[in-house]
C-alpha cells in the first residue's frame, strides 16, 4: 500500500503539468547534458549505507527518463550511465562536442556534523564562504582519481582556494542563465519535493569551468545525515529529487523558448545603422561572447621585463561589428570604456585592473548597469590571454 501511495504521488506530481509544457511543437531544438557525479573507483561522499556515486547515478537517469518521455524534442546525454570514472575534463569535452545547452551535474553532500541537511545548487562562481570553498574543494578532489591530473588541470592543486579563483572566469558570460535554472531547481526541492532550501550558491568546481554553456551542479542532500541517506537511497527519494530537477528544467527551457520567440519576432535594426534612440533596441544587438580561453601568449620572449606587473584584468560587456564611440548611449553611462579589435569584432571593455578580485568588483557594477552577461578577460601588455595563463604568470613571479 505504502508503495502504491508513494508512486501515485510522483505520477501526480509529473501529471500537474500543464500537457503543452511537456510537447511543444514550436520548442527548438534542445540538448542537455546530465553528469552523475563521481563514480568507479571514486565514490564521493559516503554514508552509513550508500556511496554518492551510486546516488547520483540513480537521480540522472531518473531524470533522463523523465525528460526523454515528456519533452521528446529534448536530447538527453549523459556523461556516464554505468558505475565507471569518467574524468572531469572528459565531463566538459562531453557537453561541448555535443553543443549541449545546458549542462546538470547530480551530487550528495556532506558534513561534519549529522545534522546538516538540505538541498543547494552551485553555479560557478568565485567563493563567497568559506562553507562554498570547502564544497567545492570536496568534490574538486575527484582529479586525484584521474592520471597525469597535474598535467592535464596545468597543475591545479584542489586545495588552494588561490587556484581556484581562476575557474570563475570562464562561466561569466552564462552567470544569469545558470543562476535562474538554479533558482528554478532550489524553488522545485522546497515547495515540491518539500526539502530544506540551502539555496543557490556559487563556488569554483572544476566540472563547471570549462563547458561552453550554462550549468549547475546540484547537491542533493547529506548522505552524513542518517535521515537524508535514508531518503535519498528510497525509490521514492529519488523519483522526487529528479521530478524536482525535471520540473525546473521544464520551466526554465519554457522561458529560453519564449526568449528566443521573442528575439526572433524582434527586428534588429542593425547596431551600425546610426537611426532611431532606441537605446534598448539597439543593446539587444549587442553580441557578449563566452568567456572560452583563447590562444596563450608565450611570455618567456621578455625575460628583461617582470610579465607579471604587464597582466591585467578587464571587464568585456559588449561587442559591435562597426565601432562605437565611448559615450555612446547605448553604453548606459558606462565610464572610462576602451575597446579592442578581435575575429572581426570591436569588444568593448572597462576597467584596467592588476588584480582578479578587483575586475569582479567592477564586472559587478557593470553587470548592475544592466550589462548582465558581462565577463573578466586577461591581457598581457595589451594582447589577450587566456585567463588560466594569466593566473600561472603571476604564480610564477610569487614563487
Amino acid at each position: 500500500m505504502k508503495r502504491f501511495t508513494v508512486f501515485f504521488g510522483i505520477v501526480f506530481l509529473l501529471a500537474a503539468v500543464p500537457q503543452h509544457c511537456f510537447s511543444d511543437s514550436k520548442s527548438t531544438a534542445y540538448t542537455v547534458v546530465i553528469d552523475p557525479g563521481h563514480g568507479g573507483r571514486d565514490s564521493g561522499a559516503v554514508g552509513r549505507h550508500s556511496m554518492e556515486k551510486d546516488i547520483a547515478l540513480a537521480i540522472s537517469l531518473k531524470l533522463g527518463e523523465y525528460i526523454r518521455e515528456h519533452m521528446p524534442e529534448v536530447e538527453v546525454i549523459y556523461t556516464r550511465e554505468t558505475d565507471v570514472l569518467v574524468p572531469l575534463h572528459e565531463r566538459a569535452q562531453i557537453a561541448n562536442k555535443n553543443n549541449a545547452d545546458l549542462f546538470i551535474s547530480i551530487h550528495c553532500n556532506s558534513a561534519g556534523s549529522s545534522s546538516a541537511m538540505g538541498t543547494e545548487t552551485f553555479v560557478m562562481g568565485l567563493h563567497r564562504s568559506q562553507a562554498n570553498l570547502e564544497v567545492a574543494k570536496r568534490e574538486n578532489r575527484s582529479i586525484l582519481y584521474e592520471d597525469d591530473y597535474l598535467e592535464t588541470y596545468d597543475g591545479f592543486d584542489p586545495n588552494s582556494p588561490e587556484a581556484s579563483i581562476i575557474f570563475a572566469l570562464y562561466q561569466n558570460a552564462y552567470l544569469e542563465q545558470s543562476l535562474n535554472i538554479a533558482s528554478l531547481v532550489q524553488g522545485q526541492f522546497r515547495e515540491r519535493a518539500r526539502r530544506i532550501d540551502r539555496g543557490v550558491k556559487q563556488a569554483g568546481f572544476l566540472v563547471l569551468y570549462q563547458i561552453t554553456m550554462p550549468g549547475i551542479l546540484v547537491e542533493t542532500g547529506f548522505l552524513s545525515n542518517p535521515q537524508e541517506e535514508r531518503y535519498l537511497r528510497s525509490e521514492s527519494g529519488q523519483a522526487y529529487i529528479a521530478s524536482a530537477i525535471f520540473r525546473a528544467f521544464r520551466d526554465y527551457k519554457q522561458e529560453q523558448d519564449e526568449v528566443l520567440a521573442s528575439r526572433n519576432s524582434y527586428r534588429p535594426a542593425t547596431i551600425n545603422n546610426g537611426a532611431g534612440n532606441d537605446t534598448e533596441g539597439i543593446r539587444q544587438t549587442l553580441s557578449v561572447e563566452s568567456a572560452a580561453p583563447e590562444a596563450e601568449v608565450n611570455a618567456g620572449t621578455e625575460a628583461d621585463e617582470d610579465v607579471s606587473t604587464r597582466i591585467s584584468f578587464r571587464v568585456q560587456f559588449a561587442s559591435t561589428s562597426e565601432k562605437r564611440p565611448a559615450d555612446d548611449p547605448v553604453f548606459n553611462g558606462l565610464e572610462d570604456v576602451s575597446w579592442y579589435f578581435h575575429e572581426g569584432l570591436y569588444k568593448y571593455t572597462v576597467g584596467n585592473e592588476p588584480t582578479l578580485e578587483k575586475a569582479a568588483e567592477i564586472q559587478k557594477s557593470v553587470q548592475e548597469a544592466g550589462f548582465r552577461d558581462a565577463f573578466v578577460i586577461a591581457f598581457l601588455g595589451e594582447e589577450r590571454i587566456s585567463a588560466a595563463e594569466a593566473i600561472r604568470l603571476i604564480n610564477q613571479k610569487r614563487e
